[in-house]
């Protein structure tokens, strides 16, 4: 182990090097003004490059009647009306602006024969506006702002993990951190952080995220800054992710599958969404088919693993080659599957946080000054619905508004006042963890604590599960007072679990807290024990641990979006659902 710390002073940090955390790094050097980006895993295999499907901005380059307020409207009504409507209308009005800044990254979209930037529909789109580069969007994004970084010579850590951000009175003033590798320490002294580490999905024992990724650090970070978090159980479920391998559960069959004809069948061979959505049956939207795949398990009609079945086998082997590879080549590559021949079993999987960090809609600032949090990490776009494409502008969007606030409030500031107390405590809790050496084993505390999420906070929720969940949490936090840390010659990724564990038990408090608050069955979220929507609760709900839930009006919505927010369902005639 390198023992000997590094010191790095910049005017901006960035915590993430996903989508966001690149683009608020571009846009901080382009203005001139000096930053780090770190990353706990390669800059090009983040959560980013995972998203397939397309990124929105009502360019009406196919129907020209299409607006910035109608995608507003649209995000707005998709949230089941939770959506922060300042935030959707900067996100809708920045769009355009988005799309512009990856074309002038050197970005591939896909393009129509006359040169304009192809767009489709997804679910719930009043029109077509989603730009894309064949199913692989996200990967395309991130390659376009990684070659952008690189010209910009910004500099980018790889393998640093960071376990603190400091503040002195309210205020940051960097980060601690060590390198995963040789787990040589790093204090990091800046005037502005900005928070990008993604979500946390990963607290539910099937998830689209990958091992490591999307634990809550976000939420761990920002809430021992003394920042809250906002809307916590929101969390997005997506229909189909395929069981096995274990080590690959969660891992999603791209909803392409059933837009292209796909079938749903539970054990007994019934195709069971003509009982949830008879009308648009496969194609209905992600929390309709999700929950109805959960209460098809739920109610013992589901296969001996736990799942159902999607079925593409009879569609022509030519579409399925053609229109569906990577779905193809993934179930080859994973469980020696031919989806040509054979039925995918898939249950729902735990796929987008909709809430995340309390932060301004105008720049995404949080109450503690110089803390800034975008992305996943973030909240106020999506309420109780993600509408499918937002996440990947709202990347862009937000990275460029944040990365100005960030060097105006570091211009701003007269001094930076450090804490030498705060620093020794960041360095305390590295070495008091690599020095525990107790029975606890801390991948066995983190698969306790997705358990518990899995059986008591999954798709379709209860008071009396909620409440026996905060209990179980209760006694694994015991139980990690108990752990041993064991670096080896493979590196330090033991004492990132540890730190992963500690995010995960904030999240999970958070969210489990949160949902039981919400009694009320709206959008993602299902409470059994109250089926209905209730106005009163058109609210958001705002967290930490000092306060615990408690209740946030939402603005109005402006009247030139209000009026374009239609009462009836959007027509999925032709459309691909996301």
């Amino acid at each position: 182990m390198n023992t000997t710390e590094r010191r790095i002073s910049t005017t901006v940090l960035v915590i993430g090097t996903g989508g966001s955390g690149l683009r608020a790094a571009i846009e901080l050097a382009e203005q001139g003004v000096d930053v780090l980006a770190l990353g706990k895993r390669p800059r090009m295999d983040t959560h980013t490059s995972l998203a397939a499907g397309g990124i929105n901005a009502a360019l009406g380059t196919m129907d020209a009647e299409d607006s910035w307020q109608q995608h507003a409207a649209d995000t707005i009504k998709e949230s089941y009306f939770l959506a922060n409507p300042h935030t959707a209308e900067i996100v809708a009005k920045g769009a355009a602006q988005g799309i512009a800044d990856l074309e002038r990254y050197g970005m591939a979209f896909a393009r129509e024969d006359d040169g304009r930037i192809s767009q489709r529909f997804f679910g719930a789109h009043t029109y077509r506006r989603t730009a894309f580069a064949g199913d692989y969007t996200g990967l395309e994004i991130q390659r376009s702002l990684v070659n952008r970084a690189t010209q910009l010579n910004i500099p980018i850590l790889d393998s640093v993990y960071v376990t603190r951000i400091l503040t002195r009175d309210g205020a940051v003033f960097g980060a601690y951190g060590f390198d995963l590798t040789d787990g040589t320490p790093y204090l990091i002294h800046a005037d502005a952080v900005i928070l990008a580490a993604g979500g946390h999905n990963r607290i539910w024992r099937r998830t689209s995220s990958r091992r490591d990724e999307n634990t809550g650090d976000s939420f761990r970070l920002a809430v021992e800054a003394g920042a809250r978090l906002r809307d916590p159980e929101l969390v997005q479920f997506h229909p189909s992710g395929i069981l096995e391998p274990e080590n690959a559960a969660g891992t999603l069959i791209s909803e392409a599958a059933r837009g292209e004809g796909g079938i749903l069948r539970n054990a007994l061979g019934e195709r069971f969404m003509q009982n949830y959505d008879p009308e648009r049956m496969e194609l209905s939207t992600r929390d309709r088919v999700a929950l109805a795949a959960y209460t098809e398990i739920k109610e013992g009609r589901g296969t001996e693993k736990g799942g159902v079945w999607l079925d593409v086998s009879h569609l022509p082997r030519e579409t399925i080659m053609t229109r569906l590879p990577r779905v193809y080549q993934t179930m080859l590559e994973l469980q020696m599957l031919d989806i040509t021949a054979e039925p995918i079993e898939i249950a729902p999987t735990a796929h987008y946080s909709m809430g995340g960090v309390w932060v301004r809609p105008e720049d995404h600032s949080t109450e503690v000054d110089g803390l800034y949090a975008i992305g996943e990490a973030s909240s106020g776009l999506h309420g109780a619905n993600r509408l499918g494409g937002n996440s990947l502008i709202e990347l862009l969007v937000f990275g460029r508004i944040v990365g100005r606030a960030a060097a105006a409030y570091s211009a701003g500031l007269e001094a930076q006042n450090r804490s030498h107390d705060a620093e020794a405590e960041a360095r305390a809790e590295v070495a008091d963890l690599l020095a525990a050496d107790g029975h606890e084993n801390v991948r066995a505390l983190q698969r306790a604590v997705r358990n518990t999420m899995t059986e008591h906070a999954g798709v379709v929720r209860d008071e009396q599960g909620l409440t026996a969940g905060l209990r179980e949490l209760d006694e694994i936090e015991v139980r990690t007072k108990n752990v041993g840390i064991h670096p080896d010659i493979a590196g330090f990724q033991d004492l990132a679990h540890a730190f992963d564990l500690k995010a995960s038990l904030i999240a999970a408090r958070a969210t489990l807290e949160a949902a039981r608050e919400r009694r009320e069955t709206r959008g993602c979220h299902n409470r059994s024990d109250y089926p209905d929507l209730d106005p009163a609760l058109q609210v958001n709900l705002v967290w930490s641990p000092r306060t615990g839930v408690v209740r946030e009006a939402i603005p109005e919505v402006p009247d030139e979006i209000a009026a374009l927010i239609q009462t009836q369902e959007v027509s999925t005639e032709g459309k691909l659902v996301e």
